[in-house]
């Protein structure tokens, strides 16, 4: 069985390279929706594959994370990584230019590796992350899978290159987070929500 859970922020990006002028030269935003899909061939205690309240939890934190940020690609130029970092608190440096396919796979990846480190806690069984889209514009969208996050070809995501800035983890409930995430720590999921 299959779920969904939507989560929507907005988000400002340069794509270079891309073969539209205004993409690749201007910073320009989108109002992003980004939906996961979370799967198991069993039910927990509830008759659920997971309960939606424990996905407001931190998968909602990392995408709201990108919210009212400015995404940057860590090979752009240096002054205009450095600029941005001085004039914005909220920022996000990742290792792949910041296009809807590579925001899939980005989520992907650490929403991936947050299941596999999440204790349960309600008789969830196998949950695992079926696939992300990323709707950039209300007509066009990327889908990624498990297949698609850990392509080397589509270029390597390492969480170890993924930057969140102070002012975006100082929101955080739990300021650790992500270096819990990245570092297979056990994260364990609240009884009641």
């Amino acid at each position: 069985m299959i779920i969904r859970k939507l989560f929507k922020f907005e988000n400002a990006h340069i794509v270079r390279f891309c073969s539209s002028k205004r993409c690749r030269t201007s910073i320009h935003g989108h109002s992003y929706v980004a939906e996961i899909l979370l799967s198991s061939n069993f039910l927990d205690n509830a008759g659920m594959v997971y309960d939606f309240g424990l996905m407001k939890q931190n998968i909602k934190t990392i995408i709201d994370s990108f919210d009212h940020a400015t995404t940057i690609y860590d090979k752009d130029d240096l002054e205009y990584q450095n600029d941005l970092k001085k004039h914005s608190q909220r920022w996000i440096s990742i290792p792949v230019n910041p296009s809807a396919e590579q925001f899939c796979r980005v989520f992907f990846v650490i929403i991936d590796r947050l299941l596999k480190s999440t204790v349960m806690s309600n008789g969830e069984r196998e949950v695992k992350l079926h696939s992300v889209i990323v709707h950039e514009t209300d007509t066009g969208y990327a889908q990624c899978f498990y297949d698609d996050a850990y392509n080397e070809r589509m270029g390597d995501i390492s969480l170890d290159n993924i930057v969140f800035s102070p002012s975006i983890i100082e929101e955080w409930e739990d300021k650790e987070l992500f270096e819990k995430i990245k570092l297979k720590k056990p994260i364990i999921n609240p009884k009641d929500v």
